[in-house]
């Protein structure tokens, strides 16, 4: 056990599909409405282009497409998360974002092997929280090191 482990957390959650996950609150810069998307030329499909965010040209990923998730529309629940992976700011587009919850670390399972449909690679834990149960994401593992570097070259281009 880290020691980061044995302390409660601060989870924004999140909502994809049918299931709720969690990131750390301190990975989470803003959550934002939906808003106008401009593409980016030779991206991973999972990449819906980027965005201008405050005057920072920020990169948009589509979580439902990287986690391989049936696609849906987007409508007036879409949130975009902005979250810093690897010091880089990354807007993840979810079905809804509505919710700060304490965990407590005693709550936190490691990952099972098999976590609805999406890989558990990009799975740290599941918390167990009264009638909900939340998979926490690592950000870490959500884009790779080559991708976080691709999303700097679609920055950088804009």
């Amino acid at each position: 056990m880290t020691e980061q482990s044995l302390k409660d957390e601060k989870v924004i959650v999140f909502q994809l599909k049918d299931e709720e996950y969690g990131v750390p609150v301190e990975n989470v810069g803003s959550i934002e409405r939906m808003q106008k998307i401009t593409r980016v030329p030779n991206a991973p499909k999972f990449v819906k282009g980027v965005i201008n965010l405050r005057g920072v040209v920020t990169p948009v990923i589509d979580l439902r497409e990287r986690f391989e998730l049936e696609q849906t529309e987007y409508n007036e629940s879409t949130r975009i998360i902005i979250v810093n992976i690897e010091d880089k700011d990354v807007g993840m587009i979810v079905d809804g974002a509505n919710d700060v919850v304490d965990i407590p670390s005693e709550k936190v399972d490691p990952a099972p092997k098999v976590v609805g449909s999406v890989d558990v690679d990009y799975i740290r834990g599941v918390a167990k929280l009264e009638q909900r149960l939340l998979i926490l994401l690592n950000l870490g593992k959500v884009l790779s090191e080559d991708e976080v570097k691709h999303l700097s070259t679609v920055e950088n281009n804009h």
